[in-house]
């Protein structure tokens, strides 16, 4: 970020920390306000995200406010669970926008921390085995990247030390490895999951919407008209005919191509077999385009 604007968001973050959102750029300042409040007693919500934000995202804190006393929503474009230095360099950064979005929702507190403030020089990652969670689907295509969240979200819950955190259920698998994390860490954080928000046309609400072309948006709804239209197979014909019945209708599409859809148990991630009938399945999806690539998951109930 240039000079400029930087001079821009500190100016923005001046005159909002003068109302009733207070903005925190080094981590003593936000324990010395989240201190505070403690003090006093007070439910400390946490939302963290890395910014472009939409509707989904302040969904997350709607609910936090309403369950919590304070909230606190980061804004921090975490390195480590990105695989392609290009993404990172890609992913949409709109700080100024994204705080007056917060502000306007009734956000408490927000947390902007530079890399330095997280991160030391050759920090290893969070050293956890999380098995099939982070081997399957997403993870054969991102290698390390859940390591990555992992590790970034602890770092998260030890300096803002919230009560409950909130994530959205789009990332079905990542929101998995966070509840798997806090058992393993034990944060004394409840992990909230928050239905997926989604556009008029069906499409999951995500800051990466931001790079599709206009082809690209116009084709995007498929993916979730695809993925529902599999309801009318379940139980009826194998879940391999589903997959793929699924699969073809989204590569018909020449903007599109699926990298992976698999059905899974919604505890364990793991592949539900042919000669398995479950109450309740998950399908998750991951979709090519030439710009930025698209997940998105739905419930199947077989009973």
């Amino acid at each position: 970020m240039n000079s400029v604007g930087t001079e821009m968001i500190n100016m923005i973050i001046i005159a909002l920390n003068r109302y009733s959102m207070h903005t925190s750029k080094t981590v003593s300042d936000l324990n010395y306000h989240l201190d505070f409040e403690r003090e006093k007693g007070q439910k400390i919500g946490f939302v963290p995200t890395m910014g472009a934000l939409h509707q989904g995202h302040l969904s997350l804190v709607t609910q936090a406010k309403a369950e919590c006393d304070k909230v606190v929503c980061s804004i921090f474009v975490n390195p480590t669970q990105f695989n392609d230095i290009k993404d990172l360099e890609q992913y949409p950064r709109m700080p100024a926008a994204d705080m007056a979005m917060l502000n306007e929702a009734g956000c408490h507190f927000v947390f902007l921390p530079e890399v330095k403030e997280i991160y030391t020089a050759g920090e290893p990652l969070l050293d956890i085995n999380f098995g099939a969670l982070e081997n399957t689907m997403e993870g054969t295509y991102r290698p390390g990247h859940f390591r990555g969240v992992a590790t970034v979200v602890d770092k998260l819950f030890r300096i803002v030390k919230p009560s409950k955190a909130y994530f959205g259920e789009k990332d079905f698998q990542q929101l998995a490895v966070i509840r798997r994390m806090e058992q393993l860490k034990s944060h004394s954080v409840e992990i909230v999951g928050c239905p997926t928000l989604r556009e008029n046309d069906g499409l999951a609400m995500s800051s990466r919407n931001l790079l599709l072309t206009p082809e690209q948006r116009e084709a995007a709804p498929l993916i979730y008209k695809a993925l529902m239209e599999g309801n009318d197979f379940i139980g009826q014909v194998p879940f391999s005919t589903v997959k793929a019945k699924v699969i073809e209708k989204i590569n018909a599409n020449p903007f599109l191509k699926v990298q992976y859809f698999d059905i899974v148990h919604p505890d364990t991630l793991i592949t539900i077999k042919e000669d398995e009938y479950p109450a309740i399945a998950q399908g998750c999806i991951a979709v090519l385009t030439s710009g930025p690539r698209l997940i998105d998951n739905v419930t199947y109930r077989l009973q």
